[in-house]
C-alpha cells in the first residue's frame, strides 16, 4: 500500500476515475450496439447521430483514443449506409 500522503491521494483519485471511465465505456458500448442492432435505416441514422456525439465526447475526455473514435464512427457510418 502507499506510504506517502500524495501516493494515497493519487490512489483514491485513480479509483474514482476508474469507476467513472467504466461507466462511460459502458454507455459507449450500449450506444454502438443500438446502432448495429437497428433494423430500418431511419432508426439507424438517429442512433448513429447519438453514437457519433458520444464517441466525440469520450475522445475529448480521453476515455478512448481519438483515432479509435474516428475508426468506430467510420465503421458505424458504413454499416448504416449498407442498410437497405
Amino acid at each position: 500500500m502507499a506510504t506517502h500522503k500524495s501516493a494515497e491521494k493519487r490512489y483514491r483519485q485513480s479509483l474514482k476515475k476508474k469507476a467513472v471511465n467504466k461507466q462511460r465505456k459502458s454507455e459507449l458500448k450500449t450506444v454502438v450496439k443500438s446502432v448495429q442492432s437497428a433494423k430500418d435505416k431511419e432508426t439507424a441514422e438517429k442512433e448513429l447521430k447519438k453514437a457519433v456525439a458520444v464517441l466525440d465526447k469520450m475522445a475529448s475526455k480521453k476515455v478512448i483514443h481519438k483515432n479509435k473514435a474516428a475508426n468506430q464512427k467510420s465503421k458505424l457510418t458504413r454499416h448504416v449506409s449498407n442498410i437497405s
